[in-house]
């Protein structure tokens, strides 16, 4: 195979600067073997990176890697004493630093920011909000954290939920709120959906979503915290809007309505098997809420008779206005599905 045609020296730059965070240490073979040059030619691409304040050198100086720079690293503390706004925190704190980003990711973090700054303000119960903000070439990182009781031990509460986990877990199906005369329970499932890595830490857990991945994390922490972190990721030049990701969660084309939602299947599994129909009712809690609700059985290899007919013939029968669909499911988990659903007929 013959050379590829030489790319313009901010094509190459582009590239290194973009991948550069998963390849600290072989950044030089990797955009080497994207186009075909030598590792000279890229050491230069390097160099003038380094010069214009993009990425940092680091390492021994005959093996160097490379990092991206932190243009801007801040951070702010605000007293919760019943006066503090999140527009105002939004205006005054973040919006001078990034007004150059574009216009559909400024949208985005309006959004999520004001929505995860609004939830400390009314449902943290703490006396002070931290918002840190981190910014490199490639991405914006805005973290916020409270000192109150905790996001999962308080739904867990107001729920009167059996374990903490499923806190989590109804958080991930959207229109949850502790409050619904006063929210609708979407700023967190929408603002999670915004970004390319959404992260609470709260208690004993860590929540981890991100973009593409198939899977929710659900991870048990060994030192506890207390309070509640929320960390935010986004690419300063996604494509994503806001419309984007409401249309995504909406059944009909035009229609604005918060209709339709995703269950993962995984993060409801306190036991290591699904198998009783009371695990099945725990996992259709508030599902009646949706018009489309879609069962996303990835990292489930098995279910009980008990399990699929639970959800799939008598919430069915029960439910005729919802329509139900599985997704990401094994052999034996279609198998008990369609058998439950031959039932339904």
């Amino acid at each position: 195979m013959g050379k590829q045609v030489r790319q313009p020296g901010e094509v190459v730059r582009d590239f290194i600067v973009r991948n550069i965070g998963d390849h600290t240490d072989d950044i030089v073979a990797v955009t080497s073997a994207k186009f075909d040059c030598t590792p000279q030619a890229v050491h230069k691409h390097l160099k003038r990176l380094v010069e214009e304040g993009a990425i940092t050198r680091a390492g021994a100086r005959k093996t160097p890697g490379y990092k991206l720079a932190q243009l801007d690293t801040r951070t702010w503390h605000h007293e919760l004493n019943g006066k503090l706004a999140e527009d105002v925190v939004w205006e005054r704190d973040l919006l001078p630093h990034l007004q150059a980003l574009p216009k559909n990711v400024l949208g985005i973090w309006s959004y999520a920011f004001t929505e995860m700054v609004n939830n400390v303000i009314d449902h943290s119960g703490g006396k002070k909000l931290t918002v840190r903000m981190n910014r490199t070439a490639t991405t914006t990182a805005i973290q916020v954290a409270d000192d109150g009781v905790g996001i999962f031990r308080k739904i867990q509460g107001e729920l009167d939920l059996v374990d903490e986990r499923l806190a989590i877990f109804e958080l991930s199906k959207g229109k949850l709120t502790t409050d619904p005369k006063n929210h609708t329970g979407q700023g967190i499932f929408f603002s999670s959906r915004m970004m390319d890595e959404f992260i609470i830490l709260s208690g004993g857990l860590h929540f981890d979503h991100q973009l593409g991945k198939a899977h929710d994390v659900l991870l048990e922490r060994d030192n506890p915290r207390n309070g509640t972190l929320v960390r935010m990721v986004l690419n300063n030049h996604t494509s994503r809007s806001t419309k984007k990701v409401f249309d995504a969660f909406s059944s009909k084309d035009g229609d604005y309505t918060f209709n339709k939602t995703i269950v993962p299947v995984k993060l409801g599994k306190l036991a290591s098997e699904l198998v009783s129909r009371s695990q099945a009712k725990r996992l259709l809690a508030r599902v009646d809420l949706f018009e489309v609700v879609i069962f996303d059985f990835a990292g489930v290899e098995t279910i009980g008779q008990a399990f699929a007919d639970e959800i799939f013939r008598v919430y069915a029968r029960s439910h005729s206005g919802i329509t139900m669909h599985p997704m990401n499911a094994t052999k034996q988990v279609a198998e008990m599905i369609a058998r439950a659903q031959a039932e339904a007929r």
